[in-house]
């Protein structure tokens, strides 16, 4: 019976075992890794993958998943850098940018609760739809000339005490999930809704509620994260985002979260995540081709999975 608990409690934490040897194993090979500068430049690169991570752990938690992350990353980017070239006060169309993330992150959750639709499905047609909208906005050219104004520039590349605004968002929002998800009558609803639908719905849970809320929270993530970039780039692109929710779902099966639902930890995700960081930060300084870094990460996430099945 020992020995079970012991196992049990290597699996929980292997994670955490992999981003420390990940961590030593690069540092010995390569010394820039070992820099503070290059540490806190992998935070930073941490949040934008973290926050979008953190509304796709949501969404999984409730056995769904949302590949639509990207693209409304993608158009609330858009719609901002549009606004703001339009002669809007940058904090207004900030708060729009995430209002618009909200709204977007909605559609996809009125198509699973209310459509009926596989969340699979309805997240792909929305991922194919915002895209194409970006495209449309924008002409397929990037919005620049946004001015010099503090606000924007202070979300992406300010520092706080000689802390980047990124990491510090990462952290204080982390905490907010973890308090949300574990402290709150909302958390539960979330992992009842995955464990068992039917189920919950007899103890009285709002299912489709609940869906429609971690569709929303997804959505408003990707843009918090579209946001950040559009401040470091100073520019919105076309293409941005593509490719990002296959890092946060990795993220979010390497921290343990159970693909089916109802099962996971939001610090699993946090340590996902930085593992993402570590292995994209890790092979760039090695010198290695993103396309084998690509296949590096489908590898990861077919592990994370296949071990998942396994517990």
């Amino acid at each position: 019976m020992n020995n079970k608990k012991v196992i049990n409690r290597i699996q929980d934490l292997g994670a955490l075992i992999a981003l420390v040897l990940l961590v030593v194993v690069i540092g010995i090979i390569s010394p820039d890794f070992r820099t503070v500068s290059n540490f806190l430049s992998l935070l930073r690169q941490s949040s934008i993958n973290g926050f979008i991570a953190f509304g796709m752990t949501c969404v999984i938690l409730t056995g769904g998943i949302d590949l639509s992350v990207g693209s409304t990353l993608a158009l609330s980017t858009a719609l901002c850098a549009g606004l703001i070239k339009g002669g809007m006060p940058v904090e207004l169309a900030l708060i729009l940018a995430l209002a618009i993330g909200t709204a977007l992150g909605l559609i996809s959750g009125i198509l699973v609760t209310k459509g009926r639709l596989q969340p699979f499905i309805a997240t792909l047609v929305t991922m194919t739809v915002y895209r194409g909208l970006t495209m449309i906005y924008m002409d397929g050219k990037p919005i620049s000339g946004l001015g010099d104004s503090f606000a924007l520039k202070f979300v992406g590349k300010g520092k706080i005490f000689g802390i980047p605004v990124p990491v510090i968002l990462f952290i204080i929002i982390f905490a907010v999930f973890m308090f949300l998800l574990e402290k709150t009558v909302f958390g539960r609803r979330v992992y009842a809704t995955g464990s068992n639908a039917q189920a919950a719905k007899l103890a009285g849970v709002n299912i489709a509620r609940t869906k429609l809320a971690v569709y929303a929270i997804s959505g408003v993530m990707a843009a918090l994260s579209g946001l950040i970039l559009l401040s470091r780039l100073g520019s919105a692109q076309p293409n941005l985002g593509e490719g990002y929710e296959l890092d946060a779902i990795a993220s979010v099966a390497l921290g343990g979260t159970s693909m089916n639902g109802g099962r996971g930890r939001i610090w699993g995700t946090f340590v996902g995540v930085l593992i993402i960081a570590v292995l994209n930060n890790g092979l760039n300084i090695l010198g290695v081709s993103s396309y084998y870094q690509d296949v590096v990460k489908g590898i990861v996430i077919l592990i994370a999975v296949l071990s998942d099945r396994k517990r």
